[in-house]
């Protein structure tokens, strides 16, 4: 599979054309196409947080205590917390991702499993689409798009890697197919991956409807 440095360079490029494309010819201010551009170079470094190595897990994990929680800014501002509340809730924000979430996913995922599939990264750009809070709902579409973006690049480079192109006919190695996947042999990861996306368009749905069935298009 490609290491950690080649799926950051990888995505980190795609990010930057994303970003640009996003201003110019999509129209999306500068800050916007910046803010696309981060996401999707996190995105494909997203699925190493099943890694059996603890440097991607932990710095990803980092990444994502710090990030998430700042996602989630203008959804509080609009809820009406103060700014202690705030400032309380990104704290503990980080807190439970870096720490208690971090050592649940440890617990149980596996490498390679329903993390590395295509589901996954429909969970990703849904996270990413619910947690980020803005009446631009063409803005939400463009930073869930910016991570999968970067989630698939991660598939597909592991998919090319998987591949062993010495001599005159390639073989495939035994990871073939275990990164770009709609399913594992786990039943149970299965379901559980297709029931959290299953919520997870429930609750867009729910917030479509919310938003008076507009796309905002």
């Amino acid at each position: 599979m490609a290491g950690f440095r080649t799926h950051i360079t990888v995505s980190g490029a795609l990010g930057i054309a994303y970003g640009g494309a996003a201003v110019q010819p999509m129209g999306f201010t500068t800050e916007a196409g910046v803010l696309a551009a981060g996401v999707t170079a996190v995105g494909g470094m997203l699925p190493d947080l099943d890694s059996d190595s603890g440097v991607p897990v932990r710095e990803m994990f980092g990444l994502a205590a710090a990030v998430v929680p700042l996602m989630l800014i203008p959804r509080l501002m609009d809820a009406g917390l103060s700014k202690e509340g705030i400032l309380a809730t990104l704290l503990f924000g980080y807190l439970i991702i870096r720490y208690g979430v971090a050592n649940l996913f440890k617990l149980l995922s596996v490498h390679r499993g329903m993390y590395h599939s295509v589901p996954a990264m429909l969970i990703a750009g849904l996270c990413v689409y619910l947690a980020y809070h803005s009446p631009d709902r063409t803005l939400r579409f463009l930073l869930a798009g910016g991570v999968m973006l970067g989630f698939l690049s991660h598939l597909i480079l592991d998919e090319v890697y998987s591949v062993d192109w010495r001599g005159l006919k390639p073989k495939l190695k035994s990871s073939a197919g275990s990164a770009f996947k709609f399913g594992s042999s786990s039943v149970f990861a299965t379901a559980t991956c297709y029931l959290i996306l299953g919520g997870l368009l429930y609750l867009a749905y729910l917030d479509y409807k919310k938003a008076g069935g507009e796309l905002g298009l």
